[in-house]
């Protein structure tokens, strides 16, 4: 059965700051909690409902995965009692004069003691460090790692080239987190970048995961990439092809001058160095290719009908 919307559990929207999630558990724990409604077993669903929506979303690294996933993708990575783990309904309760032992007989006997055998010591509300049972008893084991998350950034060819910085909105509602991203130049499609500590908080205490972010280049409406270089494409009529001239081309860095040579057949391609993009380890650049295509018309008037004419007697 789907897991309801935490923030539709609450009554809030996604974009609730913590103070009006707080005030929206609080009304609602002391309409459903169960010493204000004995026997009524369809206000002790709603009340385990309200306690774990705002164990999530009371929690910054939860909700953020929360908000990332949503419910269904959520639940996939947490188990119940990663989700009550190093949290206090205790003070909670006691601060709203109401019960906190009822939270161990709602949520189930092995959960309660499961909770209180990690809190060997901790001094916590009974979900501190993962333990192991060794031969001297409980052992403390490394807490395990968060998960890695994978997102993806579409950036532009003059970005790949040169390089910048990107602004990224992780999560989303009121625990969204906006980190910068560096972008190095000479990236490529497929390439992944690695933000340390940016994935999924660990249920045990431990490291977060890494965030990796995979970039996708999008095409360029004049510049093809190949390797670190870069070709455009230049037509040029078939007199200018034959005599030679000298054209404006668009490179990254703005409009240059080419000389095309006498003679320059279709697809010749003429290279201006350096003008490319940066090697990702290094201070060079690759070329900038001009493609030189020989436009051929296909409409000829009468009096270059005649001169084509008078061309291929002279064998042209």
């Amino acid at each position: 059965m789907a897991k309801r919307d935490y923030y539709e559990i609450l009554g809030v929207s996604r974009t609730a700051t913590e103070d009006e999630i707080k005030r929206a558990y609080r009304k609602l724990a002391l309409k459903y909690h169960p010493d204000r409604n004995k026997g009524n077993k369809e206000a002790e669903e709603r009340f385990k409902e309200i306690n774990e929506a705002y164990a999530v979303l009371s929690d910054k690294g939860k909700r953020q995965q929360y908000d990332t996933f949503g419910a269904e993708g959520f639940h996939q990575r947490f188990t119940q009692e990663d989700i009550f783990r190093n949290f206090n309904f205790g003070d909670i309760f006691q601060d709203l004069g109401l019960s906190g032992d009822i939270f161990t007989t709602l949520f189930g006997g092995s959960f309660g003691q499961s909770a209180r055998r990690h809190d060997v010591g901790s001094g916590a509300s009974g979900f501190g460090q993962f333990f192991r049972q060794g031969p001297s008893g409980f052992e403390q084991s490394a807490p395990r790692k968060g998960s890695d998350l994978l997102t993806e950034l579409n950036i532009s060819l003059e970005e790949a080239a040169k390089g910048g910085q990107r602004r990224l909105k992780l999560g989303g509602g009121g625990a969204a987190e906006e980190i910068t991203v560096k972008i190095p130049a000479g990236i490529r499609s497929g390439q992944k970048l690695r933000l340390e500590g940016k994935g999924q908080p660990s249920p045990v205490g431990g490291k977060a995961g890494h965030l990796f972010i995979q970039i996708y280049v999008r095409d360029h409406p004049i510049f093809k990439r190949e390797g670190d270089d870069i070709v455009v494409e230049k037509e040029i009529p078939l007199s200018q092809a034959i005599l030679g001239t000298s054209i404006e081309v668009q490179t990254l860095d703005g409009n240059r001058r080419v000389k095309v040579p006498p003679g320059t057949q279709s697809h010749t391609r003429l290279r201006l160095r350096g003008q490319g993009i940066s090697h990702m380890k290094g201070e060079e650049k690759g070329d900038l290719y001009v493609k030189v295509i020989v436009r051929i018309p296909k409409n000829l008037t009468d009096k270059q009908k005649e001169l084509t004419k008078e061309l291929a007697k002279e064998g042209l």
